[in-house]
């Protein structure tokens, strides 16, 4: 009997530093990658806060460099910002990029790595795998434990023109060397804190009831969905907590390994488009949208969903396949209401005349291809309708 060939491919940053105080060795690895003149991408609220300065300073004294900063990378990072970071990249000569934050400084700086090799108009690459040269050398100190934006191959730049996410998609913006120090996420506010977790949570959901999932992205996504439902109260109950810090950013960084390589679904798909249109905070977006979508992507897949139900700590012993997998979108939405997400989208602003042209647009967006239901317009303006 014929066998069809299937291969399944896993992506992730050559290196990665984990655990408390990881982010000194940031000085080494610029030496390694060979840089001479690196541009930090960052955000006014971490150059506010100091942080900005304190990477620089330990850059300087550990290897003489100084660095050029850009932080003028804004929360949905657009084309524009893109473009303006790549100026500043040009114009002071540089040769690598540094990236300091949570997922809007890593993708700015993503788009400025493509940019900067690859020329052209950032619009051009969305999709997946456009690039055909890499990127300068790459490191992304991460924030937040979150997006993990600093380990994947994934680069979301909104569109100022149509207001929508665009997603490039290409193991080349990949980071050479990812950083996930807890020390640095000391300072992440509550709101913050279950924002990043939550939209954690959701790419191992979505990774792992993906079409796309394996045996290795399934152990990493129900790791992090351990780590998350044991952790992410803690973090946002008290910031200084540096076991729950540590652990969280295991999890996030776990759930990029799933994602990273399995994909998402709807949840993202529809996501994004909140994101272009009200400039509204993405794992928000997510933690609100998680539980309608997945509840309607339950019968696709009863088990894997009895199985996330497990991870969160539910005891599903006795029960039905339906009711075990109900069990999982109950543990979500417990979790999602103590740490404070907003109930729904109309909290955020979110009109009910908009939905259909999101409904139109998350159609197109490439997350929806491994969602393991699929769903009509109708289905998505729905879903969005019982999220509000």
């Amino acid at each position: 009997m014929a066998v069809k060939e299937q291969v399944y491919g896993f992506y992730i940053p050559t290196v990665t530093l984990m655990g408390i105080g990881a982010h000194k060795e940031v000085g080494r690895q610029i030496k390694v990658l060979g840089g001479k003149k690196p541009l930090l991408v960052t955000d006014k609220g971490l150059t506010k806060a100091g942080l900005t300065d304190q990477i620089r300073s330990l850059i300087k004294e550990d290897t003489g460099i100084d660095v050029v900063v850009f932080d003028e990378t804004v929360p949905n990072p657009t084309d524009k910002n893109v473009h303006d970071g790549l100026k500043v990249f040009k114009d002071n000569g540089c040769d690598m990029i540094i990236s300091l934050g949570g997922g809007s400084s890593h993708d700015c700086a993503k788009g400025i790595g493509i940019l900067a090799t690859n020329g052209g108009n950032i619009r051009n690459y969305e999709g997946i795998d456009k690039a055909t040269k890499p990127m300068p050398p790459f490191i992304a100190i991460n924030t937040t434990a979150g997006t993990a934006s600093e380990m994947t191959r994934f680069c979301i730049i909104t569109n100022t023109d149509t207001k929508v996410k665009m997603a490039i998609v290409d193991w080349r913006v990949t980071p050479n060397v990812a950083i996930n120090d807890p020390l640095l996420m000391m300072g992440m506010p509550p709101a913050l804190t279950a924002a990043t977790g939550m939209d954690a949570l959701t790419h191992a959901v979505e990774a792992y009831v993906s079409t796309l999932a394996t045996p290795v992205t399934d152990a990493c996504a129900l790791q992090a969905i351990r780590l998350i439902s044991k952790y992410l109260r803690s973090a946002v109950a008290n910031g200084s907590d540096i076991e729950a810090r540590d652990k969280m950013a295991y999890a996030e960084y776990l759930a990029g390994m799933a994602f990273n390589n399995a994909s998402l679904g709807y949840v993202h798909a529809m996501a994004h488009q909140l994101g272009g249109f009200y400039d509204l905070p993405h794992g928000v977006c997510n933690a609100i949208l998680l539980p309608h979508v997945e509840r309607f992507n339950l019968i696709a897949k009863l088990d894997r969903f009895a199985d996330i139900a497990v991870a969160m700590g539910e005891n599903v012993e006795g029960l039905s396949p339906r009711d075990a997998a109900e069990k999982a979108l109950q543990a979500i939405e417990k979790l999602s209401r103590d740490v404070g997400i907003p109930g729904g989208l109309k909290e955020l602003g979110v009109k009910k005349e908009d939905i259909p042209t999101m409904a139109q647009n998350a159609m197109k967006d490439a997350c929806g291809l491994t969602n393991p239901r699929r769903a009509t317009l109708e289905d998505i303006i729905m879903i969005y309708e019982n999220a509000l």
